[in-house]
């Protein structure tokens, strides 16, 4: 029988220690692999990519290797001839995430993914002194979704990526934007243009091209429930889940009150989540926090059934048009495909 609890009554704690031990893919890329990746033969570059990746795993293991471990533990840092590391762009859906945790799954020895937001709340918990000196004993360190959204994230960001480059770590990111034109539109980023061109140096950039995966073949986003059939239409379909049903707009309102480096822990205890009354965003700040919310609940792969506006309304024009609108597509994008396993439009 299904169990019916509110995330709005969770106020979830997670110590320091426990950010850096979740530095690993999610629930939904636990099992991945380069084989399970299947390129689309109209995007050679998808292809490219994989034997690129590959060939980087190689040399990752081999960084990971005793002797170089040995070398590493008594400081003796050696210089990269090259960049240190590989920065995926691409469109949002075209498997990125998928590669990167790919890489993960293929490498050996102490490594790291996390998204670019879980990195930034690191460093905040633990101090970039004491960031820096942990991360600096992995031999591959994963950034998912990189992004950036201030000036401060861009100082912090080439910094930790110089120390750690510095230190013979290998880089692996993911973004919908090329290095040198993070933080276009979102802020005076001329004013942070050595900041930011430090942050490209250390990649060599693989493009993947192609279309969003979740939505080849796929239909239309299924239209919203009516509000009073969504729980028992959730509790058939789903009999044995944890069902966290909650009013759209006082999710919002506690999402405001939560940081988001707690929203993983927040969903720890759902399979299922019934929203109600779902209506437009309009606050900026509250919509970047929704979009980690979507993050986190895609990583988990938590079904949807929802009333009240579609989620390709989540959004203003304007926010869908502006400095953010790679990360409005992509969390829309998320929500439709978790709407349509959801309410049974998609298996």
């Amino acid at each position: 029988m299904a169990t019916i609890h509110k995330l709005t009554d969770i106020t979830p704690n997670v110590a320091a220690e426990a950010l850096l031990d979740g530095m690993h893919p999610s629930y939904r890329f636990g099992e991945v692999s380069f084989d399970t990746y299947i390129p689309d033969p109209s995007q050679p570059s998808q292809a490219a990519a994989v034997k690129r990746l590959q060939e980087f795993a190689e040399a990752v293991n081999v960084d990971a290797s005793p002797s170089k471990g040995l070398m590493k533990l008594f400081g003796k840092k050696k210089k990269a001839k090259g960049p240190a590391g590989i920065y995926l762009d691409g469109g949002f859906g075209v498997g990125k995430t998928h590669l990167l945790a790919s890489l993960w799954h293929a490498t050996e020895g102490k490594r790291a993914f996390g998204t670019f937001v879980e990195y930034t709340n690191l460093v905040g918990a633990l101090t970039f002194p004491r960031a820096v000196e942990i991360l600096k004993t992995y031999n591959l360190v994963c950034i998912d979704e990189f992004e950036l959204d201030d000036p401060g994230d861009t100082v912090l960001m080439s910094r930790l990526m110089r120390e750690l480059a510095d230190a013979g770590v290998k880089l692996a990111a993911t973004s919908n934007t090329l290095p040198g034109a993070l933080g276009e539109g979102r802020f005076a980023a001329q004013d942070f243009q050595r900041e930011i061109q430090v942050l490209a140096d250390q990649f060599e950039i693989i493009r993947v091209d192609g279309e969003d995966y979740r939505h080849r073949g796929l239909p239309d986003a299924p239209e919203p429930m009516a509000d009073d059939e969504l729980i028992s239409f959730a509790e058939e379909r789903y009999p044995d889940a944890h069902i966290a049903e909650d009013d759209f707009p006082q999710l919002v309102d506690h999402l405001s009150k939560v940081h988001p480096s707690r929203y993983r822990k927040l969903l720890s205890d759902t399979d299922v989540l019934v929203l109600h009354n779902v209506e437009t965003i309009t606050n900026q700040a509250i919509a970047l926090r929704f979009v980690v919310f979507a993050d986190r609940l895609y990583d988990k792969d938590v079904p949807i059934v929802a009333s009240g506006e579609s989620f390709d309304h989540l959004f203003t024009e304007e926010m869908m048009a502006g400095g953010y609108m790679k990360k409005y597509f992509r969390a829309v994008s998320r929500l439709t495909a978790l709407v349509r396993e959801g309410q049974g439009a998609e298996s």
